[in-house]
């Protein structure tokens, strides 16, 4: 039985196999699985937790492939259901050279769209430590109401509640839609993780300290702001530390957020009362930017999540 579930999307990155070009010029792609729950689950398992993934796939040979992906890596696939209507989502990633990206999506619907609440094992809920989610699941129904009942079903059993407000806008209707979209799991969470430009959007303020106040709610125990390359924000309801990055040679972002979030649960799920102490917390985000950044350093997601062996040499090399 998992300790955690990661709810939410999985889906196909087809990356483009030169950096530099649009969509329209790359001369091929590399299949890559990705999603951004799912990529926290991989992380995690990576780290040695027992954690499951649920949503929903198509029962075609990409779910086949994604499934296979996730018990490769440690991840429980029993909670995972499928689609005989809708297929696999997939998304199309050029990258710039800094490795940031460019993506169009296929999901009209896709499988992970029509999740329903009768589909969550209640079960396993009740009996978990920790859930994570994403706003990806919250765009249209029923997935939206079967990720707020999971939500609400792991919060009644005192599981610690993650949260990962993933902007993507060019999935919702409209930049409106999407802010009052990705703020209908805020209050569910105890722990957040937003970029930069996603604390702006949600919380229309470009200040940091303002968006922070417009964002923080009672209910949060820590708010990881990160950086990019700059590092990343830690906030609790005592105050804000900030914690440099690392500098690595990125190739593809994607999944790099995510691997932070990982890293991060993965010293949460061992310390649980780190969030009281500055020092720890401290300590706890270094880590997760240490797996942040050698998560870019190859194409794909799930390939570039480092294992622990990785992530303790890079801060190893990086003491101060």
């Amino acid at each position: 039985m998992p300790d955690v579930i990661c709810l939410g999307e999985m889906l196909i990155d087809f990356v483009a196999t030169e950096s530099g070009v649009s969509l329209i010029d790359a001369p091929g792609f590399k299949k890559a699985p990705g999603g951004a729950p799912a990529n926290v689950a991989v992380g995690l398992a990576r780290f040695g937790h027992r954690v499951g993934f649920m949503g929903k796939l198509g029962a075609d040979d990409f779910g086949q492939f994604l499934t296979q992906t996730l018990a490769e890596n440690g991840v429980d696939t029993s909670t995972i259901c499928y689609s005989q209507t809708a297929r696999t989502a997939l998304a199309f990633v050029a990258l710039a050279p800094d490795g940031e990206r460019e993506f169009m999506f296929y999901r009209h619907p896709s499988a992970g769209m029509l999740f329903e609440p009768d589909e969550v094992d209640e079960l396993v809920l009740g009996q978990i430590k920790l859930f994570h989610f994403g706003s990806l699941t919250l765009i249209s129904e029923p997935a939206r109401s079967a990720t707020l009942h999971a939500a609400r079903l792991a919060q009644e059993a005192g599981a610690i509640i993650s949260y990962d407000p993933n902007l993507r806008l060019n999935l919702w209707p409209d930049a409106e839609q999407a802010r009052q979209g990705m703020q209908v799991g805020w209050p569910y969470a105890q722990v957040a993780k937003v970029s930069r430009e996603e604390l702006s959007f949600l919380s229309a303020e470009d200040d940091l300290a303002a968006g922070i106040n417009a964002l923080w709610h009672d209910g949060l125990r820590i708010l990881l702001v990160t950086d990019g390359p700059n590092g990343a924000w830690a906030v609790t309801g005592s105050g804000r530390l900030h914690v440099p990055g690392f500098a690595v040679k990125a190739i593809d972002t994607t999944g790099a957020g995510d691997g932070f979030t990982a890293g991060f649960l993965h010293r949460l799920l061992h310390e649980p009362g780190l969030v009281d102490e500055p020092s720890r917390i401290e300590d706890a985000v270094r880590f997760a930017n240490a797996v942040g950044a050698l998560t870019t350093t190859m194409r794909g997601a799930i390939p570039g999540l480092p294992t622990l062996d990785a992530v303790n040499t890079l801060l190893s090399q990086n003491r101060e």
